[in-house]
């Protein structure tokens, strides 16, 4: 429901989980914007994340995330079979980045939790043309800080069902003291 239901630009679909195609698929076939596509790199790598980036690819995927312990050798056997932009996602501002993208990423998805802001200002610094998607944080000050360091695109996670139903549930009691 909320790959339906939102108003961001596109999706990013990543989860803790093996990827599999007919999740992709799933996720590809009912959004209305473009989708990023996990296709492993941690437990899943080698030519089995090459194969799923194939199928994401086919689906429509405009970008395939590999996890931040993705080797090179498997970023090299997905960047051989697929067109799609290869997105790595950065963890620490200690990875190789400029091995990576050699190897045929083209984009860095920084997810560094309250590091995220200094490791998108070293990526910016050292590598000024690559395009960069973060991680926003927790508040309007935090996505504008991620911006100001660097960043080109910012991921925020949605809120959960009970969050939502909690905040309709806020505003319709506003509403209804508003109305005596």
């Amino acid at each position: 429901a909320q790959i339906i239901n939102h108003n961001a630009d596109a999706v990013m679909a990543v989860y803790p989980f093996t990827p599999h195609p007919a999740v992709s698929n799933a996720i590809i076939g009912i959004s209305a914007v473009p989708v990023f596509v996990g296709v492993g790199g941690g437990t899943t790598g080698g030519a089995r994340c090459a194969q799923i980036a194939i199928f994401s690819e086919a689906q429509g995927a405009v970008g395939l995330v590999v996890n931040s312990p993705t080797t090179l050798d498997t970023i090299r056997r997905i960047y051989e079979v697929v067109d799609t932009p290869i997105i790595c996602t950065v963890v620490s501002e200690y990875m190789d980045i400029q091995a990576r993208l050699e190897a045929g990423v083209s984009i860095l998805n920084v997810s560094g939790a309250n590091r995220t802001v200094d490791i998108v200002g070293k990526i910016r610094q050292d590598f000024p043309q690559v395009p960069i998607i973060a991680t926003g944080g927790p508040s309007d000050e935090t996505i504008l800080a991620t911006i100001r360091a660097g960043a080109n695109a910012i991921t925020i996670t949605p809120s959960t069902s009970a969050e939502l139903f909690r905040s309709e549930e806020h505003t319709s009691e506003l509403q209804s003291h508003h109305d005596l």
